[in-house]
């Protein structure tokens, strides 16, 4: 007598909720990231003095970019998308450089240029930043999960507030909603059935929508104004022009942008319990490149994964993808009919808000949760994350600290996500790779991790993989015996 063996229950990654689960998580979704992704074309637009109707036409444009490359790094194709529940928008690293490059004389051709470069260079360091992996042990992955987090905060802090040049900014109604908000984001977590419960986030600003209407914190004018239906054509603004000076700058946010999103693509796959290899790091960047570049064609501008939708699959514990397909599904309806987008839009800010705290808040504990893996004891680590996360919120805290510094530098280093990031991956090749000084050996047992199941933190699990001892990228090191994990190593 045979027996059938019982079907091996799907990945989470991969499994395919319910239709109204999935219109639900992918709304919430769409709603998390709403606001950051019409914000760019918002503020070059302005900066460029662009006419009401061409600045609806880059944010249409924008959002149905942001789903096709939602599309694209989630469900994937041949060598493109990470295959991870990954959201995509415009990255605020371009800002400063195509407002420079937009009202210097180069103009929206010049951008597009220098975009679809950028995202051209993007799909060919994929595969190199793809064999960096190695360099993204527990220590520095937690780390830049932790600045990830603590650098959204103030973005939810902003919106809580009613939103960075506001009327009211400050005012007290704005922060009591953004509080309503949070109160019952919590309470429904909390206390609603498991559904209800995981789409918390959207019903928290579902229910301060209908509390916000009535007090007068916004109004559906202007859908009424909008066009039912929008089509972005190829070169709207006219033929990209290709500017030396233009394509520099952009290459450096290329840098950048792949570092931001190499982080947020290893927060996502410690969250979803698919880790992150280096295959599936270039294929997320190569697809990040492919959005840029769709981005420069079709009037918008570079991509990159987002991290405020990060936090919101912590949070909300749904794994799958295909949650944020369907959210990308619903960015290319907003951008083919901009009258829903002109709904979702007059959500105010401070709804936003509310459900931001908790979301931003999520990234950075899922950090401390990675650095729990780590050893402090007998090393220098408790040094790589002090100074990392002082780095990373460096910029947060005084946006103009590196404002007397050449462009370039600052384009690098007022984003508290890459600076913390490159700091991160320093100090540990220096405290943990490089051969230390030499001195007397200590005792085998100091440094090494807690709990003989895990392994070494500071080597990833690349490298742990197979080794019969443990490796002495956490150990104490010697100068008389260097392992080959104490060899300096190149990118």
């Amino acid at each position: 007598m045979t027996t059938t063996a019982p079907p091996h229950p799907a990945d989470p990654v991969d499994e395919i909720p319910p239709a109204r689960q999935l219109a639900a998580f992918g709304l919430q979704h769409v709603l998390a990231m709403y606001a950051g992704a019409v914000a760019v074309p918002l503020i070059v637009g302005s900066a460029m003095k662009l006419s009401p109707a061409d600045l609806a036409y880059l944010i249409t444009a924008d959002l149905l970019v942001c789903g096709i490359a939602t599309l694209i790094q989630c469900v994937g194709f041949w060598r493109f998308g990470v295959r991870l529940p990954i959201m995509q928008g415009c990255t605020f690293a371009a800002v400063s450089p195509m407002v420079l490059i937009g009202t210097t004389g180069g103009g929206l051709p010049a951008i597009y240029g220098s975009v679809i470069v950028a995202g051209l260079a993007i799909m060919l360091l994929a595969p190199v930043f793809g064999r960096l992996l190695r360099f993204f042990p527990p220590l520095v992955t937690g780390t830049v999960i932790l600045i990830i987090g603590i650098s959204l905060l103030p973005v939810a802090g902003n919106w809580a507030a009613g939103g960075v040049g506001s009327k009211d900014f400050g005012q007290p109604k704005n922060l009591a909603l953004a509080l309503f908000v949070l109160l019952v984001v919590l309470g429904v977590q909390r206390f609603a059935p498991a559904f209800l419960s995981r789409i918390a986030v959207l019903t928290g600003i579902a229910v301060g929508l209908v509390v916000a209407v009535p007090f007068g914190f916004t109004d559906f004018g202007a859908v009424a104004d909008a066009d039912w239906a929008g089509i972005s054509t190829p070169f709207h603004f006219g033929t990209p022009a290709f500017e030396a000076s233009a394509i520099v700058s952009m290459l450096v946010v290329a840098l950048v942008t792949m570092t931001e999103t190499t982080g947020d693509l290893i927060a996502v796959g410690e969250l979803t319990g698919r880790k992150v290899q280096p295959r599936s790091l270039s294929d997320g960047l190569r697809a990040d490149g492919l959005s840029t570049v769709l981005g420069g064609v079709f009037n918008t501008f570079p991509y990159t994964a987002y991290a405020q939708n990060v936090g919101l699959v912590g949070m909300t514990r749904v794994r799958s993808r295909w949650v944020v397909a369907t959210a990308g599904g619903i960015l290319v309806l907003l951008g083919l009919l901009p009258k829903l987008g002109a709904v979702v839009a007059a959500i105010p800010a401070p709804v936003l808000g509310g459900a931001g705290l908790v979301m931003f808040g999520t990234v950075a504990a899922s950090g401390l949760r990675t650095l729990s893996q780590v050893d402090f004891k007998g090393n220098s680590n408790l040094t790589v994350v002090a100074v990392s996360v002082a780095m990373g919120v460096l910029p947060v805290g005084v946006p103009t600290a590196y404002e007397k510094f050449p462009d370039w530098f600052q384009t690098v280093m007022n984003s508290g996500i890459s600076a913390g990031c490159l700091t991160a991956i320093v100090l540990n090749l220096l405290f943990n790779h490089l051969p230390a000084k030499a001195g007397p050996a200590l005792p085998a047992s100091v440094g090494l991790p807690v709990g003989g199941g895990e392994e070494p933190v500071g080597t990833s699990p690349e490298e742990a993989a197979g080794a019969e001892a443990p490796s002495t990228a956490e150990a104490p090191r010697t100068a008389e015996a260097p392992s080959t994990a104490e060899t300096p190593r190149t990118a």
